[in-house]
């Protein structure tokens, strides 16, 4: 017989813990309230009599409090509840102890590791953690239904961002900057007014998204078309400064000249505000603010023109990068770029196709900008075009009272994501056990996120007032409540998932890249959305389908999988779940196979989904990274690349680095130390932080061998 332990552990039955227990109780008592030897025998006689492969902790305690009441037992029976009751406070006190203690030490590698834009040494990264240590501890004991905590232990859901579920604050959002610019705003108590020049308006711009990033636990994304007024305000301003003091002296081009040095010499330092004050500002979590730029070529709007000079201006000077403390330029981790592909730039004659040629050097270089299809855009959102927040999901389309489509403004609940291969593990092969435990298993999630909904409801304006008073989603009074913004579809909340692959292979035997395989991870991807969208019906509320980046939680499933089930071909022997829907990388595809396969996934995951490729050398590949450029705009929502070589910032080296004598990786070219190898992000898991290999040429290299 087998003994389930409150944490889930399995252990062997042991009668001697019972008589331990029993005598401990009897010790705290009188003697003629005393359990006797017989009344103990026939205690672990009714346990053994039960005979069943395994029993609960839970259950065997309550058939010994039955016996002891029937053996007219009280006195003892009560001492016994309340030692039981004592255990129950003292598991449920102290848990955080240690955690804390090792944060502070610097030993918990999985905090390191698990956000790698976190360094975990600052002082104010460790309150960050510490304080998000409390929350996930309190949220695992007392905020979440049990089986919901138990659920999350066991990899069978993963219940996002437990580290700030104790605080009534939201995942990401499309923050509204074209109001807030406009309109004014206020930051500390201090009146921010709409700014008269472009350099005012990066400031601004900056201050916002520290301070939005403060107040959220995801990524924001920032619209740069709306910066284009502002471009347009500082040349009027020099045109009339010019005209002013030396209109009389100066000819029509001189002055044009003039203020087209001023104008250009405004645009870099604005652009450079925005880079350098995301990168050395700090937001209350200790980390800089996860912001993405939405660069897109609107030719509806009036100030397109300045929004080109802007956009360039962006990939300029993320082509060249920042110093780093040693002076060497490096890849910002911040902030993203999106750009969008349209008619006018999609490498097909457009008339903004040479900002398109600048995006594919910069993302060559720089691996970003990411891009969006608008074509595709259009087709799977009513006809909008708008930005992925910071974390990547999608807001689903939304009107206001007039009928328009907003986009920004709005903003995600939180996430919850589903461990696909989990249940293909436990069906064996049997589709009605599969999707009888997917549908049970939909409905954890279901409650789960009904958890997140439920934290926010109530909440009132004053918790934010950036977000909810000032603008970047509301302009609510003082101690209104948010609660209209959860409803209606205005926001969303969103199912995740991992594991299509896996899943797959596990219920057919093959990658869903075959036939057989791809129409039954259709199937499976289809009733996960059909499931978001009964919900959403239900209730109201924006559910959807989310293709999450999924981060170090490819990782997590997969060793909890395996730790429970052993090692399973294709499945748990790989160290990792593939991510979504994506393809598995030691499949034999090409970069358009891929792009093309995926995109049949991608709409039905409107919640969020992303797609990349690799490109081997892509410094030397320019050409071949156009043409899957221009290749997304037709097929594919969201795509973005990636790359195997090694490549040397400093010098543009593309080949392998050498290990020197003091375990540093170098380029054998310049001989640059610091970055030679930052520009090998891999992005198969969504991890953005260091990368090593495991080389083999020495035993005190510490090697995480990241899957490519």
């Amino acid at each position: 017989m087998k003994i389930q332990k409150r944490d889930g552990r399995i252990v062997p039955y042991e009668e001697e813990k019972i008589i331990a227990a029993i005598h401990k109780a009897n010790n705290e008592v009188a003697e003629e309230h005393r359990a006797e030897e017989g009344i103990i025998e026939q205690i672990l006689e009714d346990v053994q009599a039960e005979d069943k492969s395994k029993l609960t902790v839970e259950h065997i305690q309550d058939m010994i409090e039955a016996r002891l009441v029937e053996h007219n037992k009280y006195t003892l029976a009560k001492k016994y509840i309340v030692y039981r009751y004592q255990r129950s406070l003292l598991r449920k006190s102290n848990t955080t102890d240690e955690s804390i203690l090792k944060l502070i030490r610097n030993e918990n590698k999985e905090l390191a590791e698990e956000n790698s834009n976190k360094n975990t040494r600052l002082a104010s990264t460790q309150r960050d953690y510490i304080a998000g240590e409390v929350s996930r501890d309190v949220t695992r004991r007392l905020l979440l239904p049990e089986h919901i905590s138990l659920a999350h232990e066991n990899g069978v859901i993963h219940f996002h961002d437990a580290d700030y579920f104790i605080q009534p604050i939201f995942n990401c959002c499309l923050i509204n900057i074209k109001d807030m610019l406009e309109n004014g705003f206020s930051i500390n108590g201090k009146l921010m007014e709409s700014p008269k020049s472009f350099q005012v308006a990066c400031t601004v711009t900056a201050q916002i998204i520290a301070a939005v990033g403060s107040n959220q636990y995801g990524g924001q994304s920032v619209n740069v078309k709306h910066l284009g007024k502002y471009l347009r305000k500082s040349k009027e301003k020099f045109t009339a400064q010019i005209e002013e003091e030396l209109g009389a002296e100066l000819d029509a081009a001189t002055k044009a000249k003039i203020v087209h040095m001023r104008l250009q010499d405004e645009l870099r330092s604005g652009v450079q505000t925005i880079q350098y004050q995301i990168n050395t500002l700090m937001t209350t979590n200790g980390q800089s603010p996860f912001v993405t730029l939405f660069l897109h070529i609107d030719e509806e709007d009036e100030y397109v023109e300045e929004t080109v000079q802007i956009i360039e201006e962006i990939l300029r000077q993320r082509i060249k990068g920042t110093k780093n403390e040693k002076g060497v330029y490096v890849t910002p981790a911040f902030p993203k770029l999106v750009y969008v592909l349209d008619e006018n730039n999609c490498l097909k004659g457009g008339r903004y196709d040479y900002v398109t040629k600048l995006a594919a050097q910069c993302s060559a270089k720089r691996m970003y900008p990411d891009y969006i299809s608008a074509k595709k855009m259009r087709e799977n959102y009513e006809g909008g075009v708008f930005s992925c927040m910071g974390c990547r999901s999608f807001l689903s389309p939304w009107k206001d009272e007039n009928g328009e489509y907003k986009w920004e403004g709005r903003f995600n609940q939180g996430v919850v994501s589903l461990n696909l291969p989990q249940i293909g593990i436990l069906a064996k092969g049997d589709e009605e056990v599969f999707w009888k435990l997917l549908d049970e298993r939909l409905e954890l999630c279901y409650e789960a996120l009904m958890c997140r909904h439920k934290a926010l409801l109530g909440v009132v304006s004053d918790v934010s007032p950036i977000h909810w008073q000032y603008g970047a989603i509301a302009r609510l009074k003082k101690g209104e409540k948010i609660d209209k913004y959860l409803f209606g579809g205005y926001s969303t909340i969103s199912l995740g998932y991992i594991g299509i692959y896996e899943t797959t292979y596990l219920m057919k035997g093959c990658s869903h890249t075959t036939p057989e395989g791809k129409a039954f991870a259709l199937r499976v991807m289809d009733h996960m959305k059909d499931a978001a969208a009964r919900w959403k019906e239900e209730t109201g509320i924006g559910f959807s389908l989310y293709g999450t980046p999924a981060e170090t939680l490819c990782y997590r499933f997969a060793r909890i999988d395996r730790e429970k089930f052993g090692v399973i071909k294709n499945v748990t022997d790989k160290g990792y779940y593939t991510n979504s829907y994506h393809v598995d990388v030691r499949e034999p595809i090409d970069a358009f196979e891929k792009f093309k396969f995926e995109s049949e996934f991608q709409n039905k995951s409107l919640g969020g989904a992303i797609s990349y490729v690799e490109i081997p050398h892509i410094m030397n590949n320019l050409e071949a990274l156009e043409e899957l450029i221009k290749f997304i705009y037709d097929n594919v929502q969201y795509g973005e690349f990636n790359t195997k070589s090694d490549y040397c910032q400093e010098c543009g080296y593309d080949g392998e680095m050498e290990i020197n004598d003091n375990l540093e990786w170098e380029c054998p070219q310049c001989h640059n130390k610091d970055h030679a190898r930052m520009n090998v992000t891999r992005r198969t898991c969504g991890y953005l932080g260091e990368n090593f290999w495991n080389t083999g040429k020495t035993q005190e290299i510490k090697s995480r061998v990241l899957h490519l």
